[in-house]
């Protein structure tokens, strides 16, 4: 019972706001105030102890928990012990390097510092921090964002380091707007705090616009010249809701943007990087500042770590450390915490990373791609409480940067590693399972130990890799400490099916996929449905061609064979949905002519009669005859694991869902398919089904995405697709050979066995 007094207690905390809360704070006597810390600290510092010297546990965050059930404002008291005050450090990525970062320079510079070394960052991990130290000059805390506003109150910062927002555990944060709302909120509380904010980020702009605090920019001023990913957000503009442009992009959403309608452009820095120069292990650029410039040298060359130097040095120089101690604090950086932390193990140098979204995962890859020389990559995915149990987010990454580096072996571990399997088939990578980072090291054994080892692992994973990783450089690693045989390596590895060559199908005419609004329509790796269907044409050689649908077009559609309409965060939606609606009349002739349409999620709300945008209740395209509203004042998200049972597939359906709307057929309408899980809840909260079926459509919210576990299910939209080009086009329709799909069955086995009723 006392952890979940503890978990009611954060989450009344979080969500009724603080005006009560600082009411009772100062409705309570000096008296009172005082016995309750003094309790609160007692007991945090003997449960400290209790895990640290007798049940060998880290103690980074119940004694916090503990503290904060006793006393909820334990934070706001131990400020007192702070000379000057501190930095709470914000942000999807980079927070714990960065604020390490700025610690190690603050202690170089004579200050006594407490700091949250290990990246504990929700307020548990702050109170137990600031519990645990003794007085301090600076508290440098990293702070996970949804905690920031149960933090900043209390603590009154100085500053607040704020360094990117990218999408992230989208199952526990929801959308990015989510994230800015609170961090505003948070911002509010403490009218006094300055933001030191990343100029090359839209979201990070728009929150500095919309306080009263005094901000800070700093942004790289110049065109790195780097490949823009695949999967972008902040298309919409943050004041209205026209696209944005871009003159140039670093990474991710990062660059320099600008609203044509309402003049929303990227702020000028206050702390500028320029002359950047990123060779393959070292790290150059030139920060300007007020006049003044200084040269700073890196050892991790990647415009990520750019990133996170300058945010670091910018607010270094902000409490005024010297420009030689910023430098000395860069060169004697030496993490032990998993974050890009370097090991040797038997002569072999690995990196440890943590990596838990897209973006992290993709400036990873960086890092592993510009190395020249052959290497061993091991990727570690787990879907617990604190990863989210949503992976959708692996089929954003661009791991078809791999399929071009043949030298590179690649391996998938951690709880969803069939998962991880799959993703990398489909971008044409030759992997290997492995059971745990051990093992890893067993199957690259023969290997030569020029091959550098790089483990990228999300958020859970990383521990136990981190520590089996250091146990064998301490152990001295060598090729006989295992039995590994010179065969291993070949015998547990997947091979990706090649493409088939046929010359009456290199004649046939493309079956043609319509893509709707890739760039906006795209919210929980729903593109990966295309690259599904892609893929499975390309290993049976059957031609086709993909058509992206950015704009509505008279008869775009007329001689489409698939359509395929995802979902989006609210302002992206609203966007895309002005243009379907303008093609209502064209998708009712292709539905009606027996055209197939596969709708996920806000595309599927949209195929009803009325749907939800913003909250508000709106037509649809009348397609089929339900409506998707929210139930009374209830605003909870309908977010988990789904299997599902599907007349005319084979194997049970599995996918993922995370949706506010609650969606009605009609008494005359056929759901697309019956849970039979126990975990989810499908349309809505009373029927326990998913979806509609109707003619050759499908609508679902299973995101995943869907196609990925289910390939019974991909090839019955082919074959549908293919029946209706032949009906259209008046040839004979084509029958799909069968695949090797043991990778994708494993992966929806697994999911099956773990969540069926």
């Amino acid at each position: 019972m006392g952890f979940k007094r503890v978990a009611l207690h954060i989450a009344l905390h979080y969500h009724l706001g603080y005006v009560g809360q600082w009411g009772s704070f100062f409705g309570r006597n000096r008296r009172e105030m005082s016995i309750r810390y003094l309790i609160a600290k007692g007991l945090s510092f003997a449960a400290r102890l209790v895990l640290k010297y007798i049940a060998r546990r880290p103690a980074a965050n119940f004694p916090g928990k503990l503290a904060l059930y006793i006393d909820p404002h334990c934070i706001y008291e131990s400020v007192k012990q702070l000379t000057y005050g501190s930095v709470v450090v914000v942000g999807t990525n980079g927070k714990t390097t960065t604020t390490n970062l700025l610690a190690c320079a603050l202690e170089g510079a004579g200050y006594r510092v407490a700091c949250n070394t290990t990246g504990a960052n929700l307020d548990s991990g702050v109170a137990s921090t600031l519990l645990e130290s003794k007085k301090a000059d600076w508290a440098v805390l990293e702070c996970d964002e949804l905690y920031l506003a149960s933090v900043l109150g209390q603590l009154q910062a100085q500053y607040v380091l704020l360094l990117n927002l990218f999408r992230d555990q989208l199952d526990r944060a929801g959308e990015i707007d989510v994230v800015q709302k609170s961090i505003i909120l948070a911002l509010e509380s403490s009218p006094n705090s300055t933001l030191l904010y990343n100029a090359d980020d839209p979201y990070c702009a728009h929150i500095a616009a919309s306080i009263s605090n005094k901000s800070i920019p700093f942004g790289v001023s110049q065109v790195l010249g780097l490949e823009q990913n695949s999967v972008v957000d902040a298309q919409i503009c943050q004041n209205c809701f026209s696209m944005i442009e871009y003159s140039y992009y670093q990474y991710g959403h990062l660059g320099s943007y600008a609203c044509p309608n309402c003049g929303f452009s990227r702020p000028e820095p206050f702390y500028a990087a320029h002359n950047c120069k990123l060779d393959a292990d070292k790290l150059l650029f030139e920060l300007s500042y007020a006049n003044n410039t200084i040269s700073l040298e890196g050892l991790q060359a990647s415009p990520y770590m750019l990133y996170n130097y300058l945010a670091y040095a910018s607010a270094a120089l902000q409490l005024s450390c010297d420009p030689e101690v910023i430098q000395q604090t860069i060169h004697a950086f030496a993490p032990r915490n998993g974050r890009l932390e370097l090991l040797e193990i038997g002569g072999r140098k690995t990196l440890i990373n943590l990596a838990k979204n897209p973006v992290g995962f993709n400036q990873n890859l960086e890092i592993v791609l510009a190395n020249p020389r052959p290497s061993a990559l091991a990727l570690f995915i787990n879907d617990k409480e604190a990863d989210g149990h949503d992976i959708s987010w692996i089929w954003d990454i661009d791991f078809e940067k791999l399929a071009k580096r043949p030298d590179i072996k690649v391996f998938a571990g951690g709880i969803r590693k069939n998962d991880v399997l799959v993703r990398l088939k489909y971008a044409g990578v030759h992997a290997c399972l492995v059971d745990s980072a051990h093992d890893f090291f067993e199957h690259i054994a023969l290997l030569p130990n020029a091959v550098q080892a790089y483990a990228i692992a999300n958020y859970t994973a990383l521990p136990e890799v981190k520590q089996e990783l250091e146990q064998l450089e301490r152990t001295g690693f060598s090729h006989k400490t295992f039995s590994a045989s010179q065969t291993r390596l070949q015998s547990v590895c997947y091979g990706v099916s090649e493409p088939k060559q046929s010359k009456e199908l290199a004649n046939r005419k493309p079956l043609v996929i319509a893509h709707m609004f890739p760039k906006l329509l795209n919210l929980y790796g729903d593109n990966g449905n295309v690259t599904v269907l892609r893929k499975r044409l390309e290993w049976r050689g059957i031609p086709y061609e993909l058509r992206e649908i950015n704009a509505c077009s008279p008869n775009c559609l007329d001689d489409v064979d698939l359509v395929f309409l995802g979902g989006a965060p609210d302002r992206e939606q609203r966007l895309a949905s002005i243009q379907i609606m303008q093609m209502k009349d064209q998708l009712h002739a292709y539905v009606d002519s027996g055209g197939p349409l596969l709708a996920i999620c806000g595309g599927y709300q949209m195929l009803g009669d009325t749907w939800l945008l913003d909250n508000e209740q709106v037509p649809g395209l009348s397609l089929a005859h339900f409506e998707t509203r929210r139930t009374g004042s209830a605003r909870k998200r309908l977010v988990d694991n789904v299997v599902l049972s599907v007349q005319g597939i084979k194997h049970p359906v599995v996918g993922y869902e995370n949706h506010a709307g609650r969606t009605y057929l009609a008494s005359s309408q056929q759901p697309f398919g019956v849970l039979i899980s126990k975990t989810g809840h499908g349309n809505n909260d009373e029927t326990r089904q998913d979806g509609i079926r109707f003619k050759r459509v499908i609508g679902t919210y299973l995101h995943g995405p869907l196609l990925a576990k289910n390939p019974e299910l991909a090839d019955a939209l082919l074959a549908s697709a293919l029946e209706y080009q032949a009906q259209r086009c008046g040839i004979d329709a084509l029958l799909l050979q069968e695949l090797d799909d043991a990778v994708e069955l494993a992966a929806n086995d697994y999911m099956v066995a773990r969540l069926r009723a």
